[in-house]
């Protein structure tokens, strides 16, 4: 085993060495090929076209920095990236007799070559589309990864006349979230339905929370129990601005009819917009809904529960974690350290399963109140991690459905020579019990999922619950 991993150490830094020094371009002129596969230093400068030289810094970049390189066979990166070359080829009409894949035999950087040479051919054919084809097949090689924390950040726009918090869509949320749409469809069960309407097209079209969607531009959105990749169309990102025709079905009064919906920008309301929102219940719950993990949440929180604390006795403490899909770690951790001290609350491993133990902050007042934390398939990365930990630890009780199983790693930005951000996870994440979460997510101890009538009629039948096990 040491001796495998010494080669995998190895290997590691002559990847890495050979993503900070990639061979100069060979046919583009006017591009230049990025010197370093490393962090950002301040703001990127602006975004150029991507080439071929970049897709290979950011290959060798993925070789040397993503958790499973050692074991990773590049020839699935390369092979992606082709086809997804191939099929734009397709889709414009230009199709070449001798775009055909090359032969690749496992060796990382031969690969590469024959690649890139095949690549150049093609392009040189179609100088028009050089641009578009280098970034789908540099899209698809990160997507080949199969790691929804890999991604590659580039032509970031926002549509004119966008105002700080104004939303992009259709205005309207399903019980199937914009990450399960996105790639994690295999969780989603039937039926889909509206769980809010925070404006636009759909609150123009007088939708409402509840409303049961039979189908989404003529297809269905779930097949013998599966969700279709149809469900993506209620989740449009700008430019995305093709009109979406739903058929819906309002089950309180068995109405059937249909609508077509324009995406465009519409203004959400500033309350929905908060990170840390907090009420009083029955007037002795803590109720503190949190939509993400950001810099300085967790004192927010801690704050919050103190105020509603102030002059009287708390039963207890719910914390509301549904739709939260991203954040610090950190300040999952700062908030978990709360309720416990002196535990381990994650692992951050290599692929040889090196492990470093991320720990509650002893210097955290502890609450001594009983906990309960809402979850659903919304919640992802660092509200899994403290999902996960308030599970395995036994520092509260989780009410509501399954989290995301979106929880790949912690995530480190490269800067890509043509302005661009590859982000990809260095170690992989386990829970307290060194168990993965990945692909499968926390199950809640308590299995409260939302229905289309109580979205319908305004209940909360998983806080419900939570309330009633404080009170215990």
């Amino acid at each position: 085993m040491t001796a495998v991993r010494v080669a995998a150490a190895g290997l590691a830094l002559l990847l890495a060495a050979a993503c900070t020094a990639p061979a100069p371009p060979r046919g583009e002129t006017g591009t230049t090929a990025g010197t370093v596969c490393a962090p950002p230093k301040g703001t990127p400068g602006k975004e150029t076209a991507t080439t071929i030289d970049v897709i290979e810094q950011a290959y060798f970049c993925i070789l040397g920095n993503h958790y499973s390189s050692a074991e990773l066979d590049a020839r699935s990166l390369l092979a992606a990236g082709f086809a997804a070359l191939t099929q734009e080829l397709n889709r414009n009409g230009r199709d070449l007799p001798d775009a055909g894949m090359p032969t690749l035999n496992g060796d990382r950087k031969a690969d590469w070559a024959a690649f890139e040479t095949v690549y150049r051919k093609i392009t040189d054919q179609v100088p028009d589309l050089r641009d578009r084809l280098a970034v789908v097949t540099l899209e698809a090689v990160v997507a080949a990864l199969d790691d929804e924390h890999a991604s590659w950040t580039h032509d970031v726009e926002q549509p004119p006349d966008y105002y700080d918090g104004d939303g992009y869509g259709l205005g309207l949320e399903a019980n199937v979230n914009t990450s399960q749409a996105g790639g994690n469809l295999a969780a989603a069960v039937p039926p889909l339905f509206l769980t809010t309407v925070p404006g636009g097209a759909a609150q123009a079209a007088g939708l409402r929370p509840g409303d049961v969607i039979e189908s989404i531009n003529g297809s269905a959105p779930f097949i013998d129990g599966k969700a279709t990749h149809a469900i993506a169309a209620l989740y449009p990102r700008y430019p995305q601005a093709r009109p979406v025709e739903l058929s819906l079905l309002r089950q309180s009064t068995g109405r059937r009819w249909s609508v077509t919906l324009q995406p465009g920008l519409f203004r959400q309301d500033l309350a929905d917009l908060q990170v840390v929102r907090s009420k009083l219940l029955n007037d002795d719950i803590a109720y503190v809904r949190v939509t993400s993990f950001l810099p300085d949440s967790a004192d927010r929180i801690l704050r919050a529960i103190s105020r509603l604390r102030k002059d009287r006795t708390l039963s207890g403490v719910v914390l509301d974690l549904r739709g939260n899909s991203s954040g610090s770690t950190t300040e999952a951790t700062r908030l978990l350290s709360a309720f416990v001290h002196g535990k381990v609350t994650a692992y951050h491993c290599t692929a040889g399963n090196t492990c470093q133990s991320l720990r509650t902050d002893d210097t955290v007042e502890l609450l001594g109140l009983p906990l309960a934390v809402l979850t659903d398939r919304g919640c992802a990365s660092a509200c899994e991690h403290f999902a996960s930990a308030v599970k395995d630890l036994r520092v509260g009780l989780l009410v509501g459905t399954r989290t995301a199983g979106m929880i790949s790693g912690p995530v480190q930005p490269y800067l890509l020579a043509n302005n661009t951000i590859l982000s990809l996870p260095a170690r992989h994440h386990l829970g307290p019990n060194r168990e993965v979460i990945d692909r499968i997510g926390v199950p809640p101890d308590h299995h409260m999922p939302l229905t289309p009538q109580d979205a319908a009629n305004g209940r909360d039948s998983a806080l419900a619950k939570a309330l009633t096990l404080l009170h215990k």
